[in-house]
């Protein structure tokens, strides 16, 4: 005899859908404003209108919402497209400008993001690894962007490895924080300073 195949309904998996998303979007805020560490389950379930075992059926954990937002905050950054469009400058001028800009465009919009994830790092069970893994594919585009800047004239005037290095400093997201929210800049200045202060230093 056949077995009897279960039947998915498609209403009820966009309604799970867009049940996981609300909790995690909820979960994002609260571990940006108040802390991981400070954060329960039933927390993000109040601010998400559910049952705390909707929470752990829906998405799991804390710490698995934690993994989920590191994953989509990567997805979400949109690096891959502004690499790919810095790779086709073929000036330093113009790379760094793209650079500034991309990254800029990164941390504005994906800042919450960023700030549960750092926010978490000191409680986490394994800050260092999680740390890792948000930034990892981050570190990679400023390596391929170093790497673009020596094919180009004139190249940096530090090796591959310095110059990568240097961007992350400028460009990565403790740069941008540390000009942004700790000393109150705009977006639009930070972008403007970061962005001549690389031409100037790496000519």
């Amino acid at each position: 005899m056949q077995a009897k195949r279960s039947y998915v309904s498609p209403l009820r998996e966009q309604a799970a859908a867009r049940t996981r998303e609300l909790i995690v979007r909820q979960a994002t805020e609260l571990f940006a404003e108040h802390g991981y560490g400070r954060v329960t389950v039933a927390d993000i379930a109040a601010a998400a209108g559910v049952a705390p075992k909707t929470v752990f059926a829906s998405v799991g954990s804390k710490s698995d919402i934690l993994n989920r937002i590191v994953d989509q905050g990567v997805s979400a950054s949109g690096y891959e497209h502004a690499i790919r469009a810095l790779l086709e400058e073929r000036t330093p001028e113009a790379v760094l400008r793209a650079l500034a800009h991309g990254t800029r465009i990164g941390n504005e919009g994906q800042f919450r993001v960023h700030e549960a994830i750092r926010k978490a790092l000191p409680v986490h069970e394994d800050g260092e690894a999680l740390w890792d893994r948000a930034t990892a594919d981050y570190r990679d585009a400023l390596h391929t962007t170093a790497r673009h800047l020596h094919t180009l004239v004139p190249p940096p005037s530090y090796p591959v490895k310095e110059t990568a290095d240097l961007l992350w400093q400028w460009f990565g997201p403790t740069g941008w924080r540390t000009l942004v929210i700790e000393s109150g800049w705009s977006w639009d200045r930070a972008e403007e300073v970061l962005y001549r202060t690389a031409l100037s230093a790496l000519r």
